[in-house]
C-alpha cells in the first residue's frame, strides 16, 4: 500500500484499512469501473481503486478528509472526486460498481462522544458499534448496479451475522469473504472493562486484548 499522506484530525490507515485493501485486490475492477468510498477518511481505498482505473468518487463527512484525499489525488498523480457530506448523501440516485466502507464501528458507551476530540466521529458507533453499519446495510443496496459489490469492514464486536442478514434481507448475496485477529488498540483498551460488563468480550478475549476484524462482502444479482 503506497502511504498517503494523512492530515492531522483525519483517521490513519490500520489495520482494518489494510484488510478492506486487500479484500478490493481480489475483486476484479474493469477499467471506468464507478468506485465509490464512503468514510474515505484518508483516501487509501480510493486512491488504490483510482490507480486501477477506476472512476472513483470518496465521501467523507470530514472537511479535512477531502482536503486531504484531493491533496493525496494530486500527490499520486489520480483522480479521485472527493465531496463532503453524510454517508451517502451527495450520491442519491447515483449507482456504482463498487461501494468500499470503513464506517465507525467502535462499541461506545454512554455519552462516549462527549468531550472527545472531532476525530472520534471516525471509530465511535453507539452502543453496539452498529449505528453507521445498520445505515450502510439500508442505503448502499440502492446505489449498486446490477452485479454491483459493496465491501465493508468492521469488528466482529459488532456482530458479522447482523450485517449479512440486514444485506441478505435488502436483496443481496451477503457472506464474510475475510477475517483477522489484531490487537486491540488504544481506545478498545481504554473501553475493555465497560465491554466485559457489556458481555461484548470474554475475560480471555480481555486479557489477550484482541479483536476479530472481518470483510463483509455483498453482491447485487444481476
Amino acid at each position: 500500500m503506497k502511504r498517503p499522506l494523512v492530515i492531522p484530525g483525519v483517521y490513519a490507515p490500520q489495520d482494518d484499512t489494510r484488510l478492506l485493501l486487500e479484500a478490493l485486490d481480489d475483486e476484479a475492477l474493469s477499467p471506468g469501473a464507478r468506485v465509490l468510498d464512503v468514510g474515505t477518511g484518508s483516501g487509501a481505498l480510493a486512491l488504490a481503486a483510482a490507480r486501477r482505473g477506476g472512476e472513483v468518487t470518496a465521501v467523507d463527512v470530514s472537511r479535512r478528509a477531502v482536503a486531504g484525499v484531493r491533496i493525496n489525488a494530486l500527490l499520486h498523480r489520480v483522480r479521485v472526486r472527493a465531496v463532503r457530506g453524510d454517508l451517502f448523501a451527495p450520491v442519491r440516485g447515483q449507482a456504482f460498481d463498487v461501494i468500499t466502507a470503513n464506517p465507525p464501528y467502535v462499541p461506545t458507551p454512554p455519552g462516549g462522544l462527549r468531550g472527545r476530540p472531532r476525530e472520534a466521529r471516525a471509530w465511535d458507533a453507539g452502543d453496539d458499534g452498529r449505528l453507521v453499519v445498520d445505515r450502510i446495510c439500508r442505503e448502499a443496496p440502492d446505489l449498486l448496479r446490477p452485479g454491483g459489490v459493496l465491501l465493508m469492514v468492521h469488528s466482529a464486536l459488532c456482530g458479522p451475522a447482523a450485517t449479512e442478514e440486514r444485506l441478505r434481507a435488502a436483496g443481496l448475496k451477503a457472506s464474510v469473504t475475510l477475517r483477522r485477529q489484531v490487537a486491540f488498540g488504544p481506545v478498545l483498551r481504554d473501553r475493555v472493562n465497560w465491554l466485559r460488563h457489556r458481555g461484548l468480550i470474554s475475560p480471555e478475549q480481555a486479557r489477550a486484548e484482541r479483536e476479530e476484524l472481518v470483510v463483509v462482502r455483498a453482491e447485487r444479482p444481476e
